[in-house]
């Protein structure tokens, strides 16, 4: 990644990946075949769309590879790309556009410019402009043990949805790109969160019928009690 500039003034490209991908900016008039750009996906706190200040949810950004190698990282990967989309934006509404992403990517997002490279071979690589968070913003998270992550993300919220619903959308979203197209890590954290929300909800139906077999009793207990009263009164009536 770097400062790759496009050729012609006219032509803007978009790389979306995150929730860019599902979740694409107004005004693309095409869409590449499916692509990849080099290097690694990689989490970012997120303050303003899956998560709050004082509790911020993760997002990915992207980061160059040689960076990568220098991390003390919880999970392995072969991988030397990314994959993503990319959108060419009408010329007429460039400008809108990236107003509208400027606000969006907003949170700890800077612009830069990357070769995008088609899953299809014959076409050439793309020019695209790129929202990143560098290792150098406050938002860049560093390493983290898989399966801390996967606990922050099953319990942080924003105003954009929960961070749970973001990981799904992206895994499925990567997943349904191209043939062989996927994020290894991100099924690793998806199939985390989700066995933490089948424990969640095992526990949730375990103090459901605790709580059942409790008011059960209580009602076995009242009705006992109303039986007994029931039958003194009938003794006071018959002995009278």
């Amino acid at each position: 990644m770097g400062e790759v500039k496009s050729d012609n003034n006219e032509e803007f490209w978009l790389f979306g990946y995150g929730s860019l991908i599902w979740k694409p900016p107004p005004h693309f008039g095409k869409v590449s075949n499916v692509a990849v750009a080099t290097g690694e996906s990689y989490q970012s706190g997120s303050e303003d769309h899956r998560g709050t200040p004082e509790a911020p949810g993760r997002v990915v950004t992207l980061i160059e590879r040689s960076f990568w190698e220098t991390l003390v990282d919880q999970h392995a990967t072969t991988e030397d790309h990314v994959w993503g989309v990319a959108y060419r934006i009408e010329p007429s509404k460039v400008e809108e556009v990236k107003a509208y992403l400027d606000i969006r990517e907003i949170n700890g997002y800077s612009i830069q410019h990357t070769d995008f490279h088609p899953a299809d071979p014959p076409l050439l690589p793309i020019k695209c402009t790129v929202y990143i968070g560098l290792p150098n913003n406050p938002q860049f998270m560093g390493a983290q043990d898989p399966q801390a992550l996967a606990e922050h993300i099953s319990r942080s919220t924003g105003p954009s949805g929960e961070n749970k619903e973001y990981l799904f959308m992206l895994e499925q979203a990567l997943e349904n790109l191209s043939d062989g197209s996927g994020d290894a890590h991100m099924k690793d954290l998806a199939r985390r969160v989700r066995a933490i929300e089948w424990s969640s909800l095992g526990s949730t139906m375990d103090e459901l019928s605790s709580c059942h077999v409790t008011d059960k009793a209580v009602a076995r207990e009242i009705s006992r009690v109303q039986s007994g009263d029931r039958k003194h009164e009938l003794e006071e009536v018959e002995g009278a």
